[in-house]
């Protein structure tokens, strides 16, 4: 009886690794979190947030990349500390930072996705992948937003404020990515 290529891999490579790689994405979503800059006109700081989730959906691809943030949510959920500035909360979808929040796992699912069907992983490619990102994370975070500054103040307060930042975010890891796969792939084969 000839085997089929999942009954050959081991329990360690469906499963144990994968959730490895899942939950230390998480982690360190959390630990990049701590560090903001919290904004005195606006309750959305600035933060490597989004670098981070682009980054974990380059090298973990989209399904891991969003259950890495879809952990990290579940983590802010129960209690723990993970959020921007150490906050977490139940009912964070309640909030004003909700919206971008739901852009986390959109963003993460889309550019894994994008990134994953791209044969050509130029740096313009890359780039334009992860402008995608940033509008998945910007767009349902200003659109939320609104529902506590009103709509003509959610792009100045929750998308303007964001951009140049944003840009050099995407830059970094569009510039950064390559050599964070060769280092993952000697880390996980």
């Amino acid at each position: 009886m000839i085997k089929s290529e999942t009954d050959k891999k081991t329990f360690s490579e469906m499963w144990v690794i994968p959730s490895i790689q899942v939950f230390s994405g998480s982690v360190l979503l959390a630990l990049i979190s701590q560090v903001a800059i919290p904004l005195p006109f606006t309750p959305v700081p600035l933060s490597l947030q989004t670098f981070t989730i682009f980054m974990l959906a380059m090298t973990l691809g989209s399904k891991k990349g969003t259950a890495s943030v879809l952990t990290y949510l579940a983590q802010g959920t129960i209690g723990l500390p993970v959020f921007a500035g150490g906050l977490s909360n139940p009912a964070w979808i309640m909030g004003p930072r909700g919206g971008y929040l739901i852009g986390f796992a959109l963003a993460a699912w889309v550019v894994g996705k994008l990134y994953e069907s791209c044969s050509n992983k130029s740096l313009k490619n890359t780039l334009l992948i992860l402008f995608a990102g940033e509008a998945m994370i910007l767009i349902p975070g200003a659109l939320w937003l609104a529902a506590f500054v009103g709509y003509s103040n959610a792009f100045s307060l929750g998308v303007a404020p964001f951009l140049a930042g944003g840009a050099l975010k995407i830059i970094a890891a569009s510039l950064l990515i390559a050599p964070t796969q060769k280092v993952f792939k000697k880390l996980f084969g």
